[in-house]
């Protein structure tokens, strides 16, 4: 067992929790919601890998990985390309309507 996939995963989501933070324009935000999120790719496929082991096709010899780890990593594949395109979809319509993406910029928001 080796610890670089879990660092690496670790890795991606503080860069885009970072990315967040120091954010100044609403698209490099979703763009940084994104790569924090693949951060959970290379864990649930770390998660899921085995030495020696072959895909998950019947009939095939000796040991074989997790396929319910993989449909995982797919299903999380498809909800970030949603959600990455839902919010593109908002950050469209705000600069439509206010002219702007910088959020300090965006005076109906605050409360």
């Amino acid at each position: 067992m080796t610890l670089l996939p879990y660092l690496v995963a670790g890795w991606l989501l503080l860069i885009g929790c970072f990315g967040v933070v120091r954010s100044r324009d609403l698209i490099h935000t979703v763009v940084c919601v994104a790569v924090a999120q693949s951060g959970t790719y290379v864990l649930l496929l770390s998660l899921g890998f085995q030495y020696g082991a072959s895909a998950p096709v019947q009939g095939a010899p000796g040991p074989v990985v997790d396929p319910v780890v993989q449909a995982l990593t797919l299903t999380d594949i498809v909800v970030s390309a949603t959600v990455t395109a839902l919010l593109l979809a908002l950050v469209i319509q705000i600069a439509k309507r206010q002219g702007t993406v910088d959020p300090d910029e965006l005076d109906e928001l605050r409360g």
